[in-house]
């Protein structure tokens, strides 16, 4: 009888330790996966870390999809945003998309309807004030659009139709403020 507990105690001892070696190499591979880039230069192009302006850590898993964090070599965010497709390389962003400077400072905000903008459009001076607003339809430019001075004016406003100017355009001259 004590030989049996011997031997079912020596199977439980084994059972265990694989199970914590499994558990080992499940952790050291997700966090092996989690310290994974891909690097790609100013052109978007996949490169070596040498040659690289930006990098993608591997998306992190969210409900239906993946968000999508893309760094300056510095380390500070420069694009983020969701994506359906967990492809690393060329991601279908949906939803709002935020793209910052390099210092950090949001740089421009756009919606997406199946990787194509599609909604309202804002961009931002690199010390933060609104620059231009507007939106897009089907990835042009469509409809009302602003463009701003770095102190809040109104410098041009219009429309566009299909991407294309449209219409009467007006610009306000900054003399005009004074």
């Amino acid at each position: 009888m004590e030989q049996k507990k011997l031997h079912t105690k020596s199977k439980i001892m084994k059972s265990l330790a694989v199970l914590i070696f499994t558990i080992m190499l499940f952790v050291g591979n997700l966090a092996n996966a989690q310290n994974q880039k891909i690097w790609f230069d100013a052109d978007w192009k996949v490169v070596s870390q040498d040659k690289a302006s930006y990098y993608r850590p591997v998306p992190q898993e969210k409900k239906d999809g993946y968000w999508i964090v893309d760094y300056y070599t510095n380390g500070k965010i420069q694009k983020e945003g969701f994506s359906y497709l967990s492809n690393t390389i060329e991601p279908i962003f949906e939803g709002l998309v935020k793209i910052y400077y390099e210092t950090g400072i949001l740089k421009s905000e756009s919606f997406y309807v199946k990787g194509i903008k599609d909604g309202r459009f804002s961009a931002y001076f690199d010390t933060g004030e609104l620059q231009e607003r507007g939106d897009y339809a089907n990835n042009l430019r469509d409809g009302n659009w602003k463009t701003y001075y770095k102190n809040g004016k109104i410098k041009e406003r219009g429309k566009y139709e299909k991407g294309e100017k449209i219409g009467i355009w007006k610009t306000f001259y900054k003399n005009v403020y004074k």
